[in-house]
């Protein structure tokens, strides 16, 4: 009130001795102090206003999709970063529905590209939540890496500057680097890295991928011995021809004759016990390095390397014009009970893991016989019916399999069809045999439902991966693990051996592949480029090349001595959930949730490798 009335008696007496200049300062300067407190207050209560942050994101967005077509696809890509982290600041500050409803405004933008990211976030209900959700940490402890060329960088600086967006460029300083390059932007690009978590998991990638691998076949293998006889026979059919010019010399043209129709027997007879047409097959592997294998390997029997030379022989090549042909068995009535399927590697088997804990084996020789087709369809169409071939023996097309307590997830056959593993959601693996159709073990180590199990290209060990977030490494005849591989921030989805049995590859739903050394338990691989959960892994022959399938369709071939994404395969709309390749490694079947299978042609995108390495030795 003093001042007040202070300031009152100053104009009274400026208005009386007519000081009419100074009084209109004085009041200006009033004034100016009187704005200055109200911003003051105003700004105060922005620093906590949560609408700040639905704002600042909303006119981001607006300029973002405004701004020209040339560029806007790389200033969208600074949208997500803002979005997560304004969404998480909402939650730390306690403005639970302020979070929410900005969660749910604007979660549209970014569904195509991080559904699986969103789903969890989610979740997120509290301050502690972001605490305990390890995919909020990761965010809060690394930044996002984002590609701009050098106009889009600019375009993004003088937007922030002119609109003094406080609460954006605060994220973005703290959570955001930019990787600018000069030029033009690139067009829909297919690097996945483009937007990418760095920090801690970056620099450990970086510093893993260093170590060296090892990724040739291993010595001594039936290739590698059918490799020798083919190249015995070549030189037999060069002394033969040498022969010849020296018959032809000394010999009259009959004793000439007789002496080539002799040598022409020897060499038949040894490229007959090979095949004449695997050399071709063999091409792609003849060049492989050879490694010493780290685990005892079992002996293979003589019978057994008789029929997988047999099968070598008789194998046809194949490739982007002589594709294979195709045998379908298709599951009927199954009512979503049927969770996984394999078959045998002679063809012979065909086994399925339903959701009622049953694992169940098909002959395939016995399929489509009249008097037992009866017994599968009424086993197949009503409980009764099951109940009637359980206990008819004679009649059953397969044979049942039961001791797990939860669904089966997985099934696999041995490399010679004498033995099955399964795994199930009751955190166990089981190894029957399809002989005695019994079960022999049951292996217990993981904790939690083990999502996949797969034997060695050898038989005797075997892989599995779980939702403990580890894969693990048993042998047939121990009942507790010889390895396990820990280090994935979640789920383990998938297992595959590599075909020197040195190695093996996992994939996640921490959205990345490893490959770990089966001797040492050490991951010596980290494959960083899918955009949603890895659900499937596939081995070239060769032992140089990875395939792995995610969620959203994608396929990636993978170079496994350096560690680097060769070609990305797009054509899938839905889940991969299987690969495989061809034995030849020229094509790769894979199969989707999108109702298709499709064979690509991956030689095309591995022949530019090839060549300079070709170049480079």
């Amino acid at each position: 009130m003093e001042d007040e009335e202070m300031e009152k008696k100053v104009q009274q007496y400026l208005q009386r001795k007519g000081f009419r200049l100074t009084e209109l300062a004085l009041q200006e300067e009033r004034n100016r102090l009187s704005t200055s407190a109200i911003s003051d207050v105003a700004l105060a209560r922005s620093d906590n206003d949560p609408a700040r942050y639905h704002d600042g994101y909303s006119r981001l967005r607006t300029w973002a999709y405004s701004s020209l077509d040339q560029y806007k696809h790389e200033l969208l890509r600074v949208l997500y970063p803002v979005f997560i982290h304004s969404f998480m600041d909402l939650v730390a500050e306690g403005h639970m529905q302020e979070a929410r409803s900005f969660f749910h405004t604007f979660r549209e933008d970014h569904e195509v590209m991080h559904s699986r990211d969103l789903q969890k976030l989610e979740g997120v209900l509290s301050p502690s939540h972001l605490e305990e959700m390890e995919l909020a940490r990761s965010f809060r402890k690394n930044k996002f890496k984002i590609k701009l060329c050098e106009y889009s960088y600019e375009l993004l600086l003088q937007y922030l500057q002119k609109t003094q967006a406080l609460v954006v460029l605060g994220v973005i300083n703290e959570h955001i680097t930019f990787e600018v390059s000069p030029g033009q932007p690139s067009l829909i690009s297919d690097d996945a890295d483009v937007v990418a978590l760095i920090g801690t998991s970056k620099d450990l990638a970086k510093q893993i991928n260093q170590k060296e691998v090892h990724w040739g076949l291993l010595e001594d293998s039936v290739e590698e011995r059918m490799e020798k006889a083919l190249a015995e026979s070549d030189k037999i059919e060069a002394e033969s021809k040498d022969a010849d010019a020296e018959d032809n010399k000394k010999r009259n043209a009959e004793g000439g004759k007789q002496g080539a129709s002799l040598k022409k027997a020897k060499k038949d007879k040894l490229v007959g016990a090979t095949g004449k047409n695997v050399r071709t097959e063999t091409s792609m592997v003849s060049v492989a390095p050879r490694v010493k294998p780290e685990l005892t390997l079992p002996a293979t029997p003589v019978e057994v390397e008789q029929s997988i030379l047999e099968d070598l022989r008789n194998r046809a090549q194949l490739n982007s014009v002589a594709l294979p042909s195709v045998s379908f068995y298709t599951f009927v009535n199954t009512h979503n009970g049927l969770n996984c399927s394999s078959i045998s590697h002679d063809g012979s088997l065909v086994v399925g893991g339903f959701s009622d804990s049953s694992v169940k084996v098909w002959d395939m020789s016995k399929i489509g016989q009249p008097t037992k087709m009866s017994s599968s369809q009424s086993e197949n169409g009503s409980s009764q019916g099951e109940r009637i071939s359980t206990l008819d023996e004679g009649k059953r097309t397969y044979t049942l399999f039961q001791g797990h307590s939860g669904p089966v997830y997985s099934a696999a056959f041995s490399p010679f069809g004498d033995f099955l593993l399964s795994s199930s959601s009751d955190s166990t693996i089981r190894l029957w045999s399809t002989k005695l159709n019994a079960n022999l073990v049951c292996y217990k180590g993981h904790n939690y439902p083990v999502w996949d199990v797969q034997f060695s290209p050898v038989g005797h060990y075997f892989a599995s991966a779980s939702h403990d977030r580890t894969a693990r490494i048993w042998s047939m005849d121990k009942i507790q693990p010889l390895r396990i591989m820990a280090g994935h921030l979640s789920d383990v989805d998938c297992v595959q051996w590599h075909v020197n049995c040195n190695y093996i590859a996992t994939g996640s739903s921490d959205k990345t592949v490893r490959l770990w050394d089966v001797q040492t338990g050490e991951c010596i691989r980290m494959f960083i480029g899918h955009r949603s959960m890895v659900l499937s892994l596939a081995m070239s022959p060769d032992g140089r090349y990875m395939a792995s399938g995610d969620e959203d369709g994608t396929i990636m071939i993978w170079d496994l001595s350096t560690g680097r994404c060769v070609s990305p395969l797009l054509g899938h709309s839905s889940c991969v959930w299987t690969l495989a390749f061809s034995c030849e490694g020229a094509l790769l079947a894979s199969g989707s949730a999108d109702c298709t299978v499709k064979l690509w042609d991956v030689a095309s995108s591995t022949k530019t490798l090839k060549t300079e390495d070709t170049q480079l030795s």
